[in-house]
């Protein structure tokens, strides 16, 4: 029987999407139920599986046996503004999720990079943007999730402390496995209130002394939501770019607007609604028009050297979409870049201590390089061994790194 026939079978035919390119069939379940039994076949017959979200982030071109979309996991199953709470399904867009919440007055304070994309995709990857300063990474946002396995169980966490029986916070282990742990079917997100005000500044100029005035803002207290400094290419201007912005009450947003402006030392141009809004996207859409994606983590005192080593080792003429977050010490760049290349500026990287996330890139080089890159002693070992406990027989087409 082929891979299209059993899923058919266990299924239904609504259960079968066109396949892909290469003619990798594509199941796309409707229920965690429907997804369960197909990973538990997938287990028995020893299939490979590469998860599949809007398409947005991750090239779907893995090689795999079966390709599990989770396309028809969709909508929002409970939504309680007084709570502060919605619990929505994976497969929903990112965009149309924001659109609901904005109707009933709430918002979750991310803004992932990229266009596009499932929620699934953003709680999997951990790919927050420059709203990370103000109100932290995306598991500072996750409450819960439900997960399935690579071998069909179904495990539910959220609450204050939630462990499974293994032990592990299955929650913060989830966010950011790029699905090595298992397919995320639903999240619990926390709710804040619509801001009253919403205001961006940007001022323009040289890379480094740009990250010097937001190091002063930082210096004096100030900690906006976005402290970002972008690149020429992934800004809507021809120089560096340093981007801030405000949010909360009229009078809190003003204040902190002359803090800054103070602080700084800059002369800001003010982006208020849809001018904002249109900035933003812009910038963070364009992080896909190149192939691979990587983020680097430094302190912030040594932003100026991360920088260096990316545009020594990947953009010496500085042509390439790059953003900082001034305050979490993290660069994000894109741009085209081989297999060798990474593996050289994470070696490089590791001797400063400093991380490299391969967020995104073709398959012919992420699964020579891994998403991840352990700069520390024993970190790898404790990565891959967690990896074989939920995923013993690497069901799922997530290149991580070497298996051990």
């Amino acid at each position: 029987m082929t891979v299209a026939a059993k899923i058919r079978e266990l299924i239904g035919e609504s259960g079968l999407a066109e396949p892909d390119a290469g003619g990798t069939p594509r199941a796309v379940p409707a229920s965690e139920a429907e997804c369960a039994v197909i990973l538990q076949a997938a287990q028995s017959e020893g299939w490979r599986v590469r998860i599949e979200g809007c398409g947005g982030w991750m090239p779907a071109d893995a090689p795999a046996t079966l390709a599990l979309s989770t396309r028809r996991l969709t909508g929002v199953v409970d939504l309680n503004p007084a709570d502060m709470v919605v619990t929505v399904r994976a497969g929903t867009r990112w965009n149309e999720l924001r659109s609901l919440l904005a109707n009933e007055g709430t918002w979750v304070p991310l803004d992932p990079p990229g266009s596009d994309r499932s929620v699934g995709s953003v709680i999997a990857c951990a790919t927050a943007g420059p709203l990370r300063t103000g109100f932290g990474t995306i598991r500072d946002q996750l409450l819960g999730q439900t997960l399935l396995t690579a071998d069909g169980r179904l495990v539910q966490s959220g609450g204050r402390v939630v462990k499974n029986v293994a032990g592990y916070d299955i929650t913060k282990l989830a966010a950011g496995s790029f699905g090595a742990f298992g397919v995320i079917t639903a999240v619990h997100l926390r709710l804040r209130a619509v801001p009253r005000a919403d205001l961006t500044l940007v001022a323009h100029g040289n890379r480094d002394e740009l990250l010097n005035r937001a190091r002063s803002i930082l210096d004096a207290g100030l900690i906006p939501a976005a402290l970002e400094l972008l690149s020429p290419k992934a800004s809507p201007a021809d120089r560096w770019t340093l981007a801030v912005r405000l949010v909360g009450s009229d009078v809190a947003v003003a204040a902190e607007r002359d803090a800054i402006t103070a602080a700084s030392g800059l002369t800001f141009e003010k982006h208020v609604a849809s001018h904002a809004a249109d900035f933003w996207q812009q910038t963070l859409a364009g992080v896909t028009a190149t192939p691979t994606t990587l983020r680097m983590g430094a302190l912030p005192s040594s932003l100026d050297d991360a920088l260096d080593t990316i545009a020594h080792y990947l953009d010496e003429n500085c042509e390439d979409w790059i953003s900082v977050n001034v305050l979490a010490g993290v660069v994000r760049w894109s741009g085209a870049a081989d297999g060798g290349q990474l593996r050289l500026i994470r070696g490089i990287a590791a001797q400063h201590e400093m991380p490299v996330t391969l967020e995104r890139a073709p398959w012919s080089v992420r699964s020579e390089v891994g998403h991840f890159g352990a700069y520390r002693d024993r970190v790898g070992r404790i990565v891959h061994s967690l990896w074989k406990a939920f995923d013993p027989q690497g069901v799922f087409a997530v290149p991580l790194g070497d298996r051990p």
